[in-house]
């Protein structure tokens, strides 16, 4: 069966909000969006590109994150990343959106989000899934032990705020399976549960 990898970007602390911008995401007060910018850079890029580009990848967003990207990445230029999620299949769950999605190849899952992912995987088995962002869904996956694989940006920043990428979950021990650092002192770090979970 296919797998579904987390890709986040977090703070020493666990955060996750708004790393892009600073009015990405501003619930709750959250006034320290785009704290990631500074530390973008070379091996960073490199490192994300080839990730996505390894294998054929379908994206899989909550309704939140989902429109955060279209507002933006889709007339992006000179940059590795538009192209390819502008031609990857996308899935967004959401229980308020309808059809048809404004993004090119995206495909609504209306519902419960663990069922929903669970019957996509079981009509699209050699289907592999990207979570970008999305923290409620990730949450609500990671719950379940559905997330095979964890690739976290560890950025060297305590924000002390912010909604966390771990907040009332408890995963257990994780193995750590590669990590790459930057220059900029970003770890890249790739985590796989240590015990196989039923899906």
């Amino acid at each position: 069966m296919s797998g579904i990898v987390a890709v986040v970007s977090v703070t020493l602390d666990g955060v996750m909000q708004s790393p892009g911008r600073a009015d990405e995401d501003t619930r709750g007060g959250f006034e320290a969006g785009g704290w990631a910018g500074g530390f973008a850079d070379a091996v960073q890029g490199r490192v994300i590109g080839e990730h996505m580009s390894a294998r054929e990848r379908a994206l899989l967003f909550g309704r939140r994150t989902y429109a955060d990207f279209y507002g933006y990445w889709p007339e992006q230029r000179d940059n590795p990343f538009t192209d390819v999620l502008n031609k990857a299949e996308k899935f967004v769950v959401s229980r308020t959106l309808s059809e048809p999605l404004p993004w090119q190849h995206s495909t609504l899952l209306s519902g419960d989000a663990v069922s929903a992912v669970r019957q996509l995987r079981t009509a699209r088995p050699e289907l592999d899934l990207v979570v970008l962002g999305s923290g409620a869904l990730l949450r609500s996956l990671m719950g379940a032990g559905m997330i095979d694989e964890y690739l976290l940006q560890i950025h060297p920043l305590v924000l002390g705020t912010g909604q966390r990428l771990f907040d009332g979950v408890d995963l257990g021990e994780l193995r750590l399976v590669e990590s790459v650092t930057t220059t900029t002192g970003v770890i890249i770090a790739t985590y796989r549960p240590t015990a196989e979970e039923s899906r």
